[in-house]
């Protein structure tokens, strides 16, 4: 009988009241993962029965290795380890279909559940739209379709392209896959290439955003849509597509209109910009604005133009492409539809005739509309014209050429400015240095008078290696763009010289006697007071190339 008693004594001693438990807890910890594998893989529309049975056999078989395994430690382990594996597959299956926002466990759902408060990107993208060029609202389709994996590639490619301030998208395929590259600030910017497949479903849907035909995939074809990231914000978008030996190619181009800006705000220096107003005080002549193609030549145009009072003066312009809409301007726009009938210089010289105080020919870059608008400046309007050139001097020269006579070209002109785009250094994130003294000397700098320069900031990791960007620039070091000038005003005696100059260097020796500085040594004093770093001033200063 004792014996008996014994046993049964040493028999409940195997079951664990501290082992049975943990099992307990462990058991009502997994029980709401069951519940949500359930709901969830229901709402993301996928096979709901299949993951939970394979959240339930995971359950059962950590269950089996947590009671056979004497080593309580381990059997804890393996336990916790299976489940959790379960649960991190069927996060990383479910994230996969679902937008960016519905995604859990990333870095950013964390983010927003540590600091509520920085969760505001994510809460914007909420209410990310597609807009048709029928101006409809795309609804969000049916997940698991093909029209839904499109607007999730086109989601995860137009939100982050806005978020870095992308004004063109370049899509192009390779043997694999397709290299994306990102037009920012005027640089082109390369990114992660993309799979094939998501690249298509993407071209496919944007496509019928655009009204294209999406049968077609070798000859070129244009059109546009439009999205809204935040409920008051539309950005239009122009669509390229053409087909190559690898695959069909896709080019996106920011086709909204700019913000007109006023002469303050272009980028000139004090000394430039208070020569420029008295252009504004003058009763006739004409004034030249060049710079190389997408230098922003046509902002400052429009930004000259303005300098005017719309009030007193009557203003009338004639250009090919407008980027914007002036308020009190007559726009006048010289299209494809009218080479069949007229040509540019008789469209301006109709508008001549309608007697405005000032006017504006942009793009004139033919004999005869240069001549026209010479005869105008002379006969008592105020002329703005834009050529494309790389230095003023360069644009004195092919207006002279442009219009036969060098007395009829130079007379009435008041002025001329060339320009650049120069990127700015991100004001969150530069950092200043004490530059050396053969940096200075190159560019005949005191050490005295610079003590510090600045360049863009460093990338930042954060303990665990992970890249920390910059939040108003994403680390690429610089925000925004300004303009870097050259410029002249007119006198008679430089007017004179120029008439009898013989040669483009003699051209140049007069305009640097008439005190006028090189694009370089402007662009040093943006360098100089912070604005930009040494590197930009000399990828600007030295090759057009890569200048957007």
């Amino acid at each position: 009988m004792s014996d008996s008693l014994l046993a049964i004594v040493e028999y409940s001693g195997y079951i664990s009241i501290i082992k049975f438990a943990v099992f307990t807890v462990l058991f009502f910890l997994w029980l709401p993962l069951l519940n949500w594998v359930y709901a969830d893989s229901q709402n993301v529309n996928t096979n709901y029965t299949l993951w939970t049975s394979v959240t339930l056999g995971s359950f059962a078989a950590a269950t089996i290795l947590f009671l056979l395994i004497p080593v309580f430690v381990i059997g804890v382990s393996l336990y916790v380890l299976a489940i959790a594996m379960t649960a991190i597959v069927y996060i990383k299956h479910r994230n996969n279909l679902v937008m960016d926002f519905d995604r859990i466990l990333t870095g950013e759902h964390i983010k927003s559940l540590l600091f509520p408060g920085q969760s505001q990107k994510t809460d914007e993208l909420k209410h990310f739209q597609f807009i048709t060029a029928n101006n409809n609202e795309a609804p969000l389709p049916e997940p698991k379709s093909q029209e839904f994996y499109g607007y999730k590639a086109a989601y995860d490619i137009m939100s982050d392209a806005v978020w870095r301030r992308a004004k063109e998208i370049t899509i192009t395929p390779t043997h694999q896959d397709y290299r994306v590259l990102y037009n920012i600030d005027g640089v082109v910017v390369k990114q992660p290439e993309v799979d094939r497949e998501k690249i298509e479903y993407f071209i496919h849907f944007v496509k019928n955003l655009a009204d294209l035909d999406t049968r077609e995939k070798r000859k070129p074809q244009k059109g546009s849509f439009a999205i809204r990231p935040e409920a008051k914000q539309t950005i239009e978008w122009t669509v390229i597509t053409a087909g190559s030996t690898a695959g069909e190619q896709i080019e996106l181009k920011h086709s909204s209109s700019e913000d007109v800006l006023k002469l303050p705000q272009i980028g000139l220096m004090d000394d430039q910009y208070k020569q420029m107003q008295g252009i504004r005080d003058q009763q006739q002549g004409l004034f030249i604005i060049s710079g190389p193609e997408k230098s922003g030549v046509t902002t400052s145009f429009y930004a000259f133009l303005q300098n005017h009072d719309a009030f007193l003066n009557s203003i009338d312009i004639l250009e090919k492409n407008p980027a914007a809409e002036l308020p009190n301007v007559s726009q006048n726009i010289f299209s494809l539809s009218d080479t069949g009938t007229t040509t540019y210089a008789k469209r301006l010289l109709r508008i001549i005739r309608m007697a405005p105080d000032i006017l504006g020919a942009a793009e004139c870059e033919d004999h005869e509309s240069a001549l026209v608008a010479a005869k105008a400046a002379a006969d008592g309007k105020i002329v703005y014209v834009t050529i494309e050139a790389d230095s003023v001097v360069q644009a004195i020269v092919k207006w002279i050429k442009l219009v036969g006579s060098r007395d009829a070209a130079i007379e009435p002109l008041l002025g001329v400015s060339n320009q650049r785009l120069l990127r700015k250094l991100c004001s969150e994130c530069k950092q200043a240095y004490s530059p050396n003294a053969g940096l200075l000397r190159k560019f005949n700098l005191s050490s005295e008078k610079v003590k510090a320069l600045y360049r863009a900031g460093k990338v930042i990791y954060d303990k665990h290696g992970k890249e920390q960007p910059c939040e108003k620039c994403q680390s690429i070091g610089f925000f925004a763009r300004t303009g870097i000038f050259e410029t002249i005003t007119m006198t008679d005696k430089l007017k004179d010289a120029i008439k009898k100059s013989k040669s483009l260097s003699e051209i140049d020796s007069h305009l640097r006697n008439a005190k006028m500085m090189y694009m370089q040594e402007m662009a040093m004093k943006k360098v100089i007071d912070g604005t930009t770093a040494v590197n930009e001033m000399i990828r600007i200063t030295t090759s057009n190339k890569g200048v957007k």
